[in-house]
């Protein structure tokens, strides 16, 4: 399967203008962020699936209504990896300083995209998935550097304001591209 085109991704944001003003909904408290949460969820779910054409458009009520599902899914496991964590900080602050990062770069980006694929809590507790980034580890560090270069083109672009909503729509574009090719088959 084809990987997503650096320069696709960065067009992504720009194809539907009017639906990067979506972002404005930051400023609504608790509600807007809900929405935008869940409006977020259902783009990484349109990656999965390949399409990269626009973004869609904002359902607020079922943005909301998903968001806080979504929320409320993943406390769990936030808790166990905050007291894993803490847990191993009591023993070693270097090792858990380690393990946090090792987690942050190569577990938690890929069981981010396979909770809000999948939707549910057991979701972020399938390991099994990580099996994806060892065995296509060279492409897995392609598609985060890709990430971060996409992120500092829409850093940069941020001085413009443009930047901003586009970091937000499309900072997963390439998780979910890897997610697509390697865990979803």
């Amino acid at each position: 399967m084809e990987s997503l085109e650096f320069e696709k991704a960065i067009r992504y944001p720009f194809n539907r203008l009017k639906g990067m003003l979506n972002v404005l909904w930051l400023f609504v408290p608790i509600f807007g962020w809900l929405a935008l949460v869940g409006y977020v969820v259902r783009i990484v779910n349109e990656f999965i699936d390949g399409k990269f054409e626009e973004l869609p458009t904002i359902k607020f009520i079922d943005d909301m209504k998903l968001g806080f599902m979504m929320f409320l899914k993943m406390i769990p496991f936030i808790l166990v990896y905050v007291v894993l964590i803490s847990g191993i900080g009591m023993i070693s602050e270097t090792l858990s300083g380690i393990i946090a990062l090792f987690t942050a770069i190569f577990a938690i980006p890929m069981l981010n995209m396979n909770f809000m694929r999948k939707q549910t809590v057991g979701s972020y507790f399938e390991l099994g998935i990580l099996k994806a980034v060892t065995e296509n580890l060279g492409d897995y560090i392609i598609m985060m550097l890709k990430g971060i270069a996409l992120t500092i083109i829409f850093t940069i672009m941020a001085i413009f304001l443009v930047g901003i909503p586009a970091q937000m729509f499309t900072k997963n574009i390439f998780i979910a591209d890897f997610y697509r090719r390697y865990v979803k088959g």
